[in-house]
């Protein structure tokens, strides 16, 4: 009987061990994926002065654009900074999020105003500029995706029974999906057949 008692022990032990295991894994797969964020994210900010810089050449009486492209771009730094230290903190993530928001924003009333400037447009610094920010922009989206993706199974094995009791009394907080809004792509496209 002592000896039947004793495996029911040591069983729920190393049950009580791969629960822990597996939601430090789990942890781990995001905080992973929140780093190539990172990653791509300062390869981001980091073109941004360069593509301001060839801009001003050409868009001098626009100073207020490029200024706000500036001061949009200081603040996701910022915030990608908040975020990396602690990516389990919901408000950094959100905070995170609103300031890509504005970014892209600000980068996009930038492009948007430098069409009307056609040697800018043709300006080969401006377009590899413009190329490598588009490439960067894309590997943001896929590594978002691929970070949000271990947020939810991270998320999942945290709140399943009997997974919910050891993540409560070990402290795994529940992590935050990064959402950057991109207000053009939920607009209505406008139909006319006049």
């Amino acid at each position: 009987m002592g000896w039947v008692f004793l495996a029911l022990i040591v069983g729920a032990v190393f049950f009580a061990i791969s629960i822990y295991n597996r939601l430090v894994a789990g942890r781990n797969r995001y905080k992973n994926a929140f780093a190539q964020i990172d990653v791509q994210l300062t390869r981001r900010h980091d073109l941004i002065p360069n593509l301001v810089e060839v801009a001003k050449g050409y868009m001098a009486h626009e100073r207020e654009t490029l200024e706000a492209v500036i001061n949009a771009r200081n603040i996701a730094v910022s915030g990608l900074k908040d975020a990396a230290r602690d990516p389990t903190d919901p408000e950094a993530m959100k905070n995170l999020a609103q300031a890509e928001q504005g970014l892209s924003g600000a980068l996009g009333r930038l492009f948007a105003l430098s069409e009307a400037y056609p040697d800018l447009k043709a300006n080969e610094n401006m377009m590899q500029l413009s190329e490598e920010l588009t490439t960067t922009e894309n590997k943001v989206a896929f590594a978002r995706q691929a970070f949000n993706d271990a947020v939810m199974e991270y998320n999942t094995l945290r709140e399943s029974f009997p997974n919910n009791f050891f993540a409560g009394w070990f402290n795994f907080r529940a992590a935050e999906l990064l959402e950057i809004e991109d207000e053009a792509k939920r607009e209505v496209p406008e139909v006319s057949f006049s």
